[in-house]
């Protein structure tokens, strides 16, 4: 659903369709309390998809419209400081809150947290969009945009293939999210391979989770924004050098006992590291397409993190985990992020070139728009 809610947010009143999607997915974490088995557990949780897939591509439509250009980093990493304290925050809510009052409870309890926000954002008043505001300057009526689906279609068609600082930006972000996918057996790598009690580990892992994450986001959008303004090069040469940097420590994160200081160290800085990817890449990907599709170029964005990064990432993962506990491996889940650690590098070089090709790619687009001061 997310390139559909993408191309709708580039249609209708962003506030409003926020608000319908957290209420939705927060009606549904609630039901998900209800639960009575695999299945009663299962289409809620699918369908909680549906109502989250509408928040970041129609946010980040939001924050483009509000922001200048040269803050964009900064604030799309502020708005991702949500991935970081949500995860840490669960992990916590697992630790702490899940043995005290059980799970259905903290389903309840959450999705009430977020019907009540959903409210509240009904009270939030539509930004108005900045090439609409220049089409009024110039006579034309403004309002809600009234750009077709069908024309949204093809602008998003001609975009992608013409900038290959979005498609390299694209495709590091995918290679990225190869190791997060495979990431999804960490907590059984903690207790099974490092010893760990689950509640123990959760409880360290969140708080080290909403620490870390935080301040890469901070880093990460303050970081490549500066990087910007003083090399002229894309915002992804900034991470470019982040992950080069860090990659030694990722491998030895992998390989150490979970008694060394390099295991600890090796925690935080895999989620500093997320927290910097955020910023960096979702300013360039809403930079290098024509305003009037950023929600939905945004939206395909996440489509390809989530299904091809995340997904070939968590599936290959769990079924070379199998494969090697059925083998008689004593370390398969060390083995395996290890090994997806090492795939995930190739964001490398892509991040590299984007950062290089940035700059031209973004002066033809404002050249091939009808008004290149909306686009900035």
């Amino acid at each position: 659903m997310g390139v559909f809610m993408g191309v709708l947010a580039d249609k209708v009143n962003r506030t409003r369709l926020i608000a319908a999607g957290l209420a939705l997915w927060s009606i549904l974490t609630a039901a998900s309390g209800m639960a009575k088995g695999f299945l009663s557990l299962a289409l809620p949780r699918m369908f909680i998809g549906v109502g989250e897939s509408i928040m970041t591509p129609t946010s980040m439509s939001l924050l483009a419209d509000r922001f200048p250009a040269r803050s964009l980093g900064f604030a799309s990493g502020f708005y991702y400081m949500g991935v970081p304290i949500g995860a840490g925050l669960s992990l916590l809510v697992v630790g702490y809150l899940g043995p005290a009052i059980g799970w259905r409870n903290c389903f309840y309890l959450l999705g009430g947290i977020g019907v009540a926000l959903a409210i509240a954002m009904l009270f939030i008043k539509e930004t108005p969009r900045r090439h609409l505001l220049k089409s009024s300057a110039d006579g034309e009526s403004a309002g809600e945009p009234q750009i077709g689906f069908v024309e949204i279609a093809i602008t998003v068609a001609r975009t992608l293939p013409k900038s290959p600082a979005l498609m390299m930006t694209i495709g590091g972000g995918v290679a990225f999210h190869f190791v997060l996918g495979a990431a999804g057996f960490e907590q059984l790598w903690f207790v099974e391979e490092r010893g760990f009690d689950r509640a123990e580990i959760a409880r360290y892992t969140g708080w080290i989770g909403i620490v870390g994450g935080v301040l890469g986001n901070l880093f990460g959008g303050l970081g490549s924004d500066w990087l910007q303004r003083k090399t002229g090069m894309g915002r992804p040469m900034f991470l470019f050098v982040i992950m080069l940097i860090l990659a030694p420590i990722n491998i030895v994160y992998r390989i150490v006992p979970g008694d060394s200081i390099w295991f600890w160290i090796g925690v935080f800085i895999a989620y500093f590291q997320l927290g910097t990817f955020y910023g960096p890449t979702f300013s360039t990907v809403q930079e290098l397409v024509p305003p009037t599709v950023r929600a939905t170029i945004v939206a395909f964005y996440l489509l390809t993190l989530n299904l091809v990064g995340v997904g070939i990432g968590i599936t290959a993962a769990g079924i070379a985990v199998d494969a090697m506990i059925a083998a008689g491996s004593t370390e398969p889940y060390t083995i395996v992020l290890l090994v997806f650690t090492v795939i995930s590098f190739s964001c490398i070089p892509l991040f590299y070139f984007a950062g290089r090709r940035y700059e031209r790619d973004r002066a033809k687009l404002y050249e091939s728009v009808e008004s290149p001061s909306s686009a900035a």
